[in-house]
C-alpha cells in the first residue's frame, strides 16, 4: 500500500527552504516527521505512554538526538565500528530541544514521553542541530500527545552586518554572533549562544529577528496538523483536593512568608522550611498522611513558592536579605595550587569554584569526530559538579548532561578571548566546591582568573552573572533579580545567564518557564546584567589586573619552529629513534605536524637549556650551506689527501689538500690537525664528484701572477728532468 504523505514547505526567503513530511516513515510512533533542508534530513519521532506511573508528579520527558555516521558516508571510530554513547555535541543539542519543549507541556501531564531525533542524511552546507527543535515539535504536532503550544528553534548569525537564519558552517565562521533561539508563536522560551562582544541592543535585535522566522515554522506545523484532522488524547489529570490545599495554605503561608522575610543561609533556611512542613503534616491524621502525603507535599511546595515570590514582589526583599539588584559578597584568590600551571578560587555568596589550567601541545587538543563536524579544540573547559557541593551524598555515575551543558556555556564565554597566536593547547577545569546559584557563572569568573594566573595573555577578562525573574500574571507585577540563588532559580520564572567583557557580551543562556515574556522584561534583565557584570569584573581585576607576563616555573614553555617538510623524516629518524632520544636527553616534548610544504614543530619543556638543545639539533638537521658563503668548520678527521670538516654536528664534508692553500702541500697534517677550527668557502656541488666542495685557499690572498708563472715554469722543468733522468 502506497503511504499517504502530508507535506509542508517553509520558505526562508533567500532561495532556501525547509520541508516537513509525515506519513512515510515510522508510522507506529505516535508522531513522526522527516525534516529536510538541502540534502540534510532528520527523522523525529514522539511516543508517550497512555497513563502516568503511580506517584509521578513531574513530566518524565526524554529527548534524544543522534547523528548517524552513515548520514555523511563515514565509518564510526573505534574497534566495534558502531555508534556508542552520545558525544558532547549531541548532548548539547538534546538539552536545547528539551529546554524548549518541557515548559510547554500541560502542568498536570505526567506520562512517560520520549522524543527521538536522528540525522539520516548530512549536507555540509546545513548545520543539522538548528533543525532539531523544529523536527521535535513537528513530531508532537502530528501526534495525539497533548502538546498544544508548538515551538521551533533557529540559529542566528550576523555576517558582514546582516542577520542570517540557519547559516552554513562557512558563514558561521565569518559571523560575530552564533545564537540558538527557541520560541513558541507568542514568546521566546530559550536562548543560547556566543558572541564577539556585542551590545545588549544587538542581542535583542537578533532574538526578535529569529522569532519572526520561528513564527513561520510554527504556522507550517499548524497547517500540517489541520490537514491531518487530528484530536488530542484524553489523559487522567492530577489528583486534587481543595480541602487539603486550603488547610496547607492556611497553616503554612504566614510562617513561610515570615521565614523568607529574615535573611538566612541556604542550610538554615532549609531547616526552618522543613520544620514548618513537619508542623503541617502533624495537622493530619496518620491515615490521612499515609493516603495524602504526596498531595500535602505538593501543596506545601506550592505555598512555599507563593510566599517567597510575594515577598519579593511586595517588599523587594530576597531570601538572603538582598535587594533585587544587589550582588552577593565576592572574594577571589589566584595561585592557590602550587603545582598547577594556573589556578584560582572564585567565591560569590555560597557558590564557589576552583579552576585549574593545564598547558600542552597540539597533541593534547580535544578531537571532535562527528558526522556533521570534524576538527580540534585547542581550548576546552571541563565542569565538574560533585554532590558534596550541595551537601548531598550521591553515587557518581559519570558526567551528567548538566555538567556538559554548563561547561560548554563557560567555554563559549571565554574562548573568544584566547589569543589567536596562543601556541598552547589549554585545558581549563572547574571544580564546583559549593553551590547555591549560578555555578556556571562562577566557573567563568574563576576561569578568567586562572588563565591570567597561568600567563595566558587573554585579550580581556570576562565575568558572568545569572539573572532571575519573579512575575505575577494576575497583577502584572514583576521583578528582575540579579545574581540569583538556587531557590530563586527553582521558584522563579526565568534563568538568564550573561557573560562578557567591559566592551560587550560573549555568551548567554536563557530559559523561560512562563509564556508571554515581554521584551521589556528581557531588556531590563540585560541592563541589570550589564551592571552586575561590571561590578563582578571589578572584583576580578582587583585580584589580578593583567595576565602574568610569563608562565609559571613548573609550567612548560612552548616554542614553535617551521621547517621544510623534506626534513621531517631526518628529525624523526628511523622508527622515531632520533626524536625519542632527543626528548629523553632534553626532557622536552616534541610534536611535529605537517601543514602544506612545512613541518610545524612544537617544543614543550620546563628547562630552557633542554629546549635550546632541541632548537640547535633542529638547526643542525636542516642546515644546508649556501654557495659562495663562508662558514667556520671544525676538523673531525685527518686523511692522506685532506681533512674531513664539520659544519654542524652531523653535517660533514671533505676539504681536499689541494684546497688548503695556493701553494703545494704534500702532507695535510703539516697544516691541520684534529679539532682545528677554520673558515672555508662553500663552492657548491662539484660536477665531477657530485659532492659538496669547500675551499680554504679561496679565502687566502692569491699569490702574484709572476710568482705563479715562475712556480709553474719550475714545475715544468722539474717534470722534464724527472722524465729524462737528466739534471
Amino acid at each position: 500500500m502506497i503511504p499517504k504523505v502530508t507535506k509542508e514547505i517553509i520558505d526562508l526567503g533567500d532561495g532556501r527552504s525547509i520541508s516537513i513530511e509525515t506519513g512515510k516513515l515510522a508510522k507506529q510512533a505516535d508522531g513522526s516527521v522527516v525534516v529536510r533542508m538541502g540534502d540534510c534530513m532528520l527523522l523525529a519521532t514522539a511516543v508517550s505512554a497512555r497513563t502516568a506511573n503511580p506517584g509521578v508528579d513531574f513530566l518524565p520527558l526524554t529527548v534524544d538526538y543522534r547523528e548517524k555516521f552513515s548520514a555523511a558516508g563515514r565509518f564510526p571510530g573505534g574497534f566495534f565500528k558502531r555508534e556508542a554513547r552520545p558525544s558532547d555535541q549531541e548532548i548539547l543539542t538534546m538539552r536545547l530541544v528539551d529546554r524548549c519543549l518541557r515548559p510547554l507541556f500541560p502542568d498536570d501531564y505526567h506520562a512517560e514521553t520520549q522524543v527521538m531525533i536522528q540525522l539520516m542524511s548530512f549536507d555540509e552546507n546545513v548545520m543539522p542541530d538548528a533543525l532539531a527543535g523544529l523536527a521535535a515539535s513537528a513530531a508532537l504536532a502530528v501526534s495525539d500527545i497533548p502538546f498544544y503550544n508548538y515551538i521551533s528553534e533557529v540559529r542566528v548569525a550576523r555576517v558582514e552586518g546582516k542577520l542570517v537564519i540557519n547559516p552554513s558552517r562557512e558563514q558561521l565562521e565569518a559571523s560575530d554572533i552564533d545564537m540558538m533561539i527557541g520560541a513558541s508563536k507568542d514568546s521566546v522560551c530559550m536562548v543560547e549562544g556566543e558572541m564577539k562582544e556585542i551590545s545588549e541592543l544587538e542581542m535583542i535585535e537578533a532574538i526578535k529577528f529569529a522569532h519572526e522566522a520561528i513564527k513561520a515554522q510554527i504556522e507550517a506545523q499548524e497547517k500540517m496538523r489541520a490537514a491531518l484532522n487530528l484530536t488530542y488524547r484524553e489523559y487522567e489529570p492530577e489528583e486534587e483536593d481543595a480541602n487539603v490545599e486550603s488547610a496547607v495554605h492556611n497553616a503554612a503561608y504566614a510562617k513561610l512568608y515570615e521565614i523568607a522575610s529574615h535573611a538566612s543561609g541556604k542550610q538554615e533556611r532549609g531547616e526552618k522550611f522543613a520544620e514548618v512542613k513537619e508542623e503541617v503534616l502533624a495537622l493530619f491524621s496518620e491515615e490521612e498522611r499515609e493516603e495524602r502525603a504526596e498531595l500535602i507535599s505538593k501543596y506545601f511546595g506550592k505555598v512555599q513558592k507563593e510566599a517567597v515570590r510575594n515577598l519579593i514582589l511586595d517588599k523587594g526583599i530576597r531570601l538572603d536579605g538582598r535587594q533585587t539588584t544587589e550582588i552577593r559578597p565576592i572574594w577571589c584568590e589566584v595561585d592557590y595550587l602550587p603545582s598547577t600551571h594556573g589556578s584560582s578560587i572564585f567565591t560569590r555568596g555560597e557558590t564557589q569554584a576552583l579552576a585549574t589550567v593545564t598547558l600542552g601541545t597540539s597533541r593534547e587538543a580535544n578531537v571532535i569526530d562527528l558526522p556533521s563536524e570534524q576538527g580540534e579544540e585547542k581550548f576546552y573547559l571541563h565542569y565538574n559538579f560533585p554532590p558534596f557541593s550541595t551537601g548531598e551524598a550521591k553515587p557518581l555515575r559519570g558526567v551528567s548532561r548538566r555538567e556538559v551543558g554548563h561547561g560548554n556555556l563557560a567555554q563559549r564565554a571565554l574562548k573568544t578571548m584566547i589569543p589567536d597566536d596562543c601556541p598552547y593547547t589549554i585545558r581549563l577545569v572547574s571544580e564546583v566546591l559549593e553551590s547555591n546559584g549560578s555555578s556556571s557563572m562562577a566557573t567563568v569568573c574563576a576561569g578568567t582568573l586562572a588563565l591570567m594566573d597561568a600567563g595566558i595573555q587573554i585579550k580581556k577578562p570576562v565575568s558572568g552573572i545569572a539573572m532571575g525573574l519573579i512575575s505575577d500574571s494576575k497583577t502584572g507585577r514583576w521583578a528582575v533579580l540579579s545574581d540569583i540563588l538556587g531557590d530563586e532559580d527553582h521558584l522563579g520564572d526565568m534563568d538568564f545567564k550573561v557573560t562578557g567583557t567591559k566592551d560587550g557580551i560573549t555568551a548567554c543562556q536563557m530559559d523561560i518557564k512562563i509564556e508571554g515574556l515581554a521584551y521589556e522584561i528581557m531588556e531590563q534583565a540585560l541592563k541589570q546584567a550589564h551592571d552586575g557584570r561590571m561590578h563582578i569584573l571589578g572584583k576580578l581585576t582587583d585580584t589580578i589586573a593583567t595576565p602574568n607576563a610569563t608562565v609559571k616555573p613548573k609550567a612548560p614553555k612552548i616554542i614553535t619552529v617551521d621547517i621544510p617538510k623534506d626534513f621531517i623524516g631526518a628529525i624523526i629518524g628511523p622508527g622515531g629513534k632520533n626524536i625519542q632520544a632527543l626528548q629523553a636527553e632534553t626532557g622536552t616534548t616534541i610534536v611535529i605536524n605537517e601543514v602544506g610544504n612545512l613541518g610545524i614543530i612544537e617544543i614543550l619543556g620546563t628547562s630552557q637549556e633542554g629546549m635550546d638543545k632541541v632548537l640547535q639539533t633542529i638547526s643542525n638537521t636542516i642546515f644546508a650551506p649556501v654557495e659562495g658563503e663562508t662558514y667556520k668548520v671544525k676538523v673531525v678527521k685527518m686523511l692522506d689527501f685532506g681533512a674531513v670538516v664539520e659544519f654542524v654536528p652531523g653535517k660533514e664534508t671533505l676539504l681536499h689538500v689541494s684546497e688548503f692553500d695556493w701553494k703545494r702541500i704534500e702532507n695535510p697534517s703539516d697544516v691541520l690537525k684534529m679539532g682545528d677550527e677554520l673558515d672555508v668557502k662553500y663552492m657548491g656541488i662539484d660536477p665531477k664528484t657530485k659532492k659538496a666542495k669547500v675551499s680554504r685557499k679561496a679565502l687566502l690572498p692569491r699569490p702574484p701572477r709572476e710568482n705563479k708563472e715562475k712556480t709553474s715554469f719550475n714545475k715544468e722543468s722539474n717534470n722534464k728532468e724527472d722524465k729524462t733522468g737528466n739534471k
